[in-house]
């Protein structure tokens, strides 16, 4: 299975190359508004700066991104921002990079180094997270059956989120999606031999 990374809190970095600062903003988002909305706050906590441009990557296999290169020349830093993202197979990510310009010019080349290396240098603080999709199951059962139950289902690599004891137990459990096939063969084989009800 192809993993795609992340990052587990905001991220903010800062480089200077031929006396431009270079401040990296980023931070984790599941949408495109999300993504957005903190692009605005940065560029908002940023107004005097000569540029904020910035880069997203959204989806759970990073299908949807977008870039600006925010008044720099075309191509120069959006696209090396997303490039950067790319490299290091991220999704779920917004990222905005603020230039003080410092009164040398970096030229064409020059800027698309700074931005692609901005981000890199966010991106290498910590280690990234990675992102693993998760199924849901509610159970239910009989107290004579609720730990055997369990049991198989540590075997079968679920986790169990939450166990309710009541009239009878409920189980809710996760586990990665691509490893559900046998969970559920197992689960559906339960409920039909009516040890286990699956819940919606």
């Amino acid at each position: 299975m192809k993993y795609f990374y992340s990052i587990a809190k905001e991220r903010t970095a800062e480089i200077k190359i031929k006396r431009s600062r270079f401040i990296v903003s980023m931070y984790s988002v599941t949408t495109m508004a999300e993504a957005k909305y903190y692009i605005s706050k940065i560029s908002d906590n940023y107004k005097t700066a000569n540029h904020n441009c910035w880069a997203y990557i959204i989806g759970e296999k990073g299908e949807t991104f977008h870039s600006s290169d925010a008044g720099e020349p075309s191509g120069t830093a959006g696209k090396p921002m997303l490039n950067s993202l790319k490299k290091h197979e991220m999704t779920n990510i917004a990222v905005v990079v603020t230039r003080y310009f410092g009164g040398v010019k970096l030229g064409i080349r020059g800027l698309i180094n700074a931005y692609g290396e901005s981000v890199d240098t966010a991106i290498k603080l910590a280690p990234l997270k990675k992102i693993v999709k998760l199924e849901f199951y509610r159970l239910k059962a009989e107290y004579d059956f609720a730990e055997q139950l369990k049991y198989q289902l540590e075997q079968l690599n679920a986790d169990i989120v939450n166990i309710d004891y009541a009239a009878e137990v409920t189980i809710k459990i996760s586990i990665k999606h691509h490893k559900k096939r046998k969970l559920e063969k197992y689960l559906v084989n339960l409920e039909n031999a009516n040890r286990i009800m699956i819940l919606k």
